[in-house]
């Protein structure tokens, strides 16, 4: 009965906001339709021209996207950018289907690949403000399937699995996983896994063992991971087209298909066995919900004491990205499933993830809450630099050229161009 009213409650709050696929969630959280509910609400999306007004340029970078989409090595793509705190520019480009040639609409579903580590960090930080669980508690003490080379199990935190310190080398045994492994098991496995470092003394990126969080919140909420960040993140903020898992994407009447240099490809499961680490899809429009509530402006579901937590940085990384991008960036930090960066003087946050035939990206200003959201279903890195285009422009940096396609060999019509600079992929 509990969860039906909360369902009530976040459709009622969508006829306020826009307009979603329906989902039911008696059934474990499964669609049970995906419909185009009209809302008159959503004429209010600031979707075209006339809509667009604030201090970044807006028709200078909706150019820009327009042209990046044109490129042979994309298909589709969707961006939304919040100023000083509000949803001022939402724009979709390009094709969810290059086979059909169905057209990506801000309603259509992609993965959000690694991004999904911040709903996990939010939940758990959540759960730890409760009191339900203790991050400085033992990995071994909620008896996960998680096992380390020499017991270290026992000795790393909860908040060190979250902050990518089980000293294990950078994305141990993902190939395994991508193989057809199950994660449960190679964590059991992951005894035998070489070492990058001593267990909770640096950062070391991972996706196998990060999953471990699944294990940890679904025993601290006493009931399965996914409901639990569902029912208390994401419907309450009204995102009811973010969920988990491959059949949550596929049964949407909207979703992109997954492709490499312009050709649909076929999906992969893998990632969606560690939800934790890589299994939340959505429309851009709700990513752009969570990214407003991961600047602090929706206290009601995710209060400050919860986003501290969350987003304290706790260990140093190394730069991100790659290229020319990966020099402008200095001072990274992890905290639980959360970046946080210097940019061109600026404290930047947030996360990008990459899976096969998809990447996501989600950087923000915390001092001006500006930032974008980012989703597109091709495996190149180059869209990563959308971002700091977007926060260049709001500080009236002119020199920055992150979008200027010039430099990449000309797109040719028949085929994939040469790639560009790219970012390595952030899954690993």
């Amino acid at each position: 009965m509990k969860r039906v009213f909360v369902v009530l409650l976040a459709v009622i709050a969508l006829v306020l906001t826009g307009w979603f696929g329906l989902r039911a969630f008696g059934g474990g959280g499964q669609p049970l339709a995906s419909v185009a509910i009209p809302f008159a609400a959503a004429e209010s999306l600031p979707d075209t021209p006339d809509k667009w007004h604030g201090r970044i340029d807006y028709r200078t970078l909706d150019a820009q996207l327009a042209a990046l989409a044109q490129r042979p090595e994309m298909a589709g793509l969707a961006v939304a950018v919040i100023e000083d705190g509000k949803l001022t520019f939402v724009r979709t480009y390009g094709v969810a289907d290059a086979a059909t040639g169905a057209p990506v609409t801000p309603h259509t579903l992609f993965r959000w690949a690694s991004v999904s580590k911040t709903a996990t960090g939010a939940i758990a930080a959540a759960l730890a403000k409760d009191g339900a669980l203790d991050l400085d508690r033992s990995v071994a003490a909620w008896h996960t399937t998680l096992r380390l080379p020499g017991g270290a199990e026992t000795r790393i935190s909860t908040a060190d699995i979250l902050s990518q310190r089980s000293g294990l080398t950078k994305n141990a045994y993902d190939e395994k996983l991508e193989g057809g492994q199950s994660p449960q098991l190679l964590r059991a496995s992951l005894t035998a896994a070489p070492l990058q470092c001593e267990p909770g003394t640096c950062h070391t990126y991972q996706n196998i063992a990060f999953d471990t969080a699944s294990e940890i919140v679904a025993k601290a909420a006493g009931k399965p991971f996914s409901d639990e960040v569902e029912d208390r993140l994401f419907l309450p903020l009204g995102m009811v087209s973010a969920g988990y898992g491959m059949e949550h994407l596929t049964d949407a009447k909207d979703w992109a298909r997954p492709h490499r240099n312009g050709q649909v490809r076929p999906l992969k499961e893998a990632y969606w066995r560690v939800p934790a680490a890589a299994g939340v899809e959505s429309d851009i429009v709700d990513f752009a919900t969570w990214m407003r509530a991961m600047m602090g402006l929706r206290p009601d579901v995710l209060p400050k004491p919860v986003l501290e937590i969350a987003h304290r940085p706790r260990v140093h990384t190394e730069r991100l990205y790659g290229s020319g991008l990966r020099q402008a960036i200095s001072d990274a930090s992890y905290g639980l499933g959360w970046r946080n960066f210097s940019y061109d003087g600026h404290r930047l946050a947030g996360h990008s993830g990459a899976v096969s035939g998809y990447r996501a990206t989600m950087i923000f200003e915390p001092a001006t809450q500006t930032g974008v959201v980012a989703l597109w279903n091709s495996d190149w890195g180059f869209p990563f630099r959308i971002p700091f285009a977007a926060i260049d422009s709001y500080h009236g940096r002119a020199e920055g050229k992150w979008l200027d396609l010039s430099e990449l060999p000309p797109a040719t019509g028949g085929g994939a161009a040469a790639a560009g600079p790219v970012a390595p992929s952030l899954k690993k």
